[in-house]
């Protein structure tokens, strides 16, 4: 059976789901996204997703058309139509059909929205048990100051970019420098290291705001360790005793090398199990319950 996408007002099977080539989030980029998991029939942190992709849509000036609560039902209704139990969620919300030109202001249907469910993936397959090697990408991580790390939109070309870096080394994940040479996030996750049992990450100032991310540094809290928000270098990275990422997608990865180098034993360490053990705990018994079809 086919799956289900919402696309503008109605459920239609994956083959008939179509936006418009005059779309300006197919055109510019011009919208913004989620990416959601579901687990054993629950979707975790729902509200805070929804959330932070309104705060992003009006970021950009674009109105979705229906409220937070209208969104959340709908990405509950896609969930049931399609009978996840384990699953990710992409709702995706652009500008909507324009001209060629440039101009918001041409785009009078109002927004597209789309929302598409599908059986759980598994990003890194094996590696969460080996460990990932991640390497530093040559480009840049976009600064604050020509766009907020805060908007998560559909314009991932620089995260992209530093995709192909890793695809090219075959390394798992890459990291992305600010222009200040310090680490800001990797191409899809935020990133971790672990020195003396102290946690440290970078400010969101230079990177997205990750839900996972806020909820590792809560499970930390949670065992009285010590977490720190500040800067910090590839030489932090290179020397630390531990190293991972947080993702929706991936979930907390264990990284036992960066740019050749191992960290620590060269397998992921404790503080680093013990939070992907919490965290898997934490998904498995929370979230907004899915309605059964």
């Amino acid at each position: 059976m086919e799956n289900l996408i919402y696309v503008n007002g109605e459920f239609v099977p994956q083959s008939q789901a179509k936006v418009s080539v005059l779309d300006h989030g197919f055109l510019y980029g011009d919208g913004v996204f989620e990416g959601i998991r579901a687990y054993n029939g629950r979707v975790f942190k729902l509200e805070k997703h929804v959330d932070r992709m309104f705060l992003s849509a009006k970021a950009i000036d674009l109105q979705i058309p229906m409220s937070r609560p209208e969104m959340a039902n709908l990405i509950l209704e896609a969930c049931s139509r399609n009978k996840i139990e384990t699953g990710y969620i992409r709702p995706v919300v652009s500008r909507g059909v324009g001209d060629l030109g440039l101009d918001p202001r041409k785009c009078k249907q109002g927004a597209t929205i789309v929302i598409i469910a599908v059986p759980s993936i598994s990003l890194y397959g094996d590696a969460y048990e080996r460990g990932l090697s991640v390497v530093t990408a040559s480009n840049r991580r976009v600064p604050p100051q020509c766009l907020s790390p805060s908007i998560k939109s559909l314009n991932y070309l620089n995260n992209v970019l530093a995709r192909i870096e890793a695809n090219h080394t075959n390394a798992d994940e890459v990291l992305m420098l600010d222009l200040q040479g310090y680490i800001s996030e990797a191409s899809a996750d935020n990133f971790f290291i672990v020195r003396n049992k102290v946690l440290m990450t970078p400010p969101t100032s230079t990177n997205l705001p990750g839900i996972t991310r806020e909820t590792v540094i809560d499970l930390a809290g949670q065992r009285k360790w010590r977490v720190v928000e500040q800067f910090f270098s590839l030489f932090d990275a290179w020397t630390a005793d531990e190293c991972f990422i947080t993702g929706t997608a991936a979930e907390v990865g264990p990284v036992v090398k960066v740019d050749g180098r191992q960290i620590g034993e060269g397998k992921p360490g404790p503080i680093t199990k013990e939070l992907m053990k919490a965290y898997r705990d934490l998904v498995m018994s929370t979230g907004t319950p899915i309605p059964k079809k």
